[in-house]
C-alpha cells in the first residue's frame, strides 16, 4: 500500500521552497520555481496524491526551520533528517549517502564520489544520480563539482546560478566568486 504524502511550502533566503513527506521521512525537497504558485504547481505535478498540510512542529516543521536557516547561512549538515528512500536504486542510495557526508562549506567532485563508491569510471553516472536527487539541500548535490573545481551542472530551475548562490551562502566559491549575473 502506498504511504500517504503531505507537502508544505515555506519561505527561505533563496525563495519559496517545498517539502514532501510520508510517515517514513522526507520524500522530496523542492527548490524555488520562481514564485510560490510555480513551486506549488511543480510539487502537485510530481506528487499528485500529496495533500498540503501544516508541518508538525517536532517533525517536518523542524526540518523546514533547519533548511531555511541553512539557506540563510547557518552551518547545519541536516544529516539526521530521515529520508524516505523507497523506490531508489542501491547505486543512488550510495551516491546520496556520500554526498550527504559533505559538510557545509566543503565540496567534493563527481569523480571523488565515484572513487568513494569503488567505481572510479562512474563519474557521469554519479552526475546523473545527483541530477535526480529528490532532496536537494538535505542531500547537498550543490556541493559536488566537476573536475578541476568547475561548477558543473545543477538541475534546479535556475540551474548553476542557484548552485553558485548556495555555495556562496556557504562561503564556497567554485571557480571564483559569483559574478554580477550569477
Amino acid at each position: 500500500m502506498d504511504e500517504p504524502l503531505s507537502f508544505a511550502l515555506f519561505d527561505t533566503a533563496v525563495g519559496c521552497c517545498g517539502l514532501v513527506w510520508s510517515g517514513r521521512g522526507l520524500v522530496a525537497v523542492q527548490l524555488p520555481e520562481g514564485s510560490p504558485e510555480a513551486t506549488r504547481a511543480r510539487l502537485e505535478r510530481r506528487y499528485p496524491t500529496a495533500r498540503e498540510q501544516t508541518p508538525e512542529p517536532a517533525g517536518q516543521g523542524r526540518a523546514v526551520k533547519r533548511i531555511a536557516r541553512l539557506l540563510a547561512g547557518a552551518a547545519d549538515d541536516l544529516a539526521d533528517l530521515p529520508l524516505d528512500d523507497a523506490g531508489l536504486e542501491e547505486f543512488e542510495r550510495r551516491v546520496y549517502a556520500l554526498a550527504r557526508a559533505i559538510r557545509p562549506g566543503a565540496t567534493s567532485t563527481y569523480g571523488e564520489i565515484a572513487r568513494g563508491l569503488g567505481r572510479p569510471e562512474a563519474a557521469q553516472a554519479v552526475g546523473r544520480a545527483l541530477g535526480r536527487n529528490p532532496w536537494p539541500i538535505v542531500v547537498p548535490c550543490h556541493r559536488v563539482l566537476a573536475a578541476g573545481g568547475r561548477i558543473g551542472g545543477f538541475s534546479a530551475t535556475s540551474g548553476i546560478a542557484l548552485k553558485r548562490r548556495l555555495l556562496a551562502i556557504e562561503s564556497v566559491h567554485a571557480g571564483g566568486p559569483p559574478g554580477l549575473f550569477d
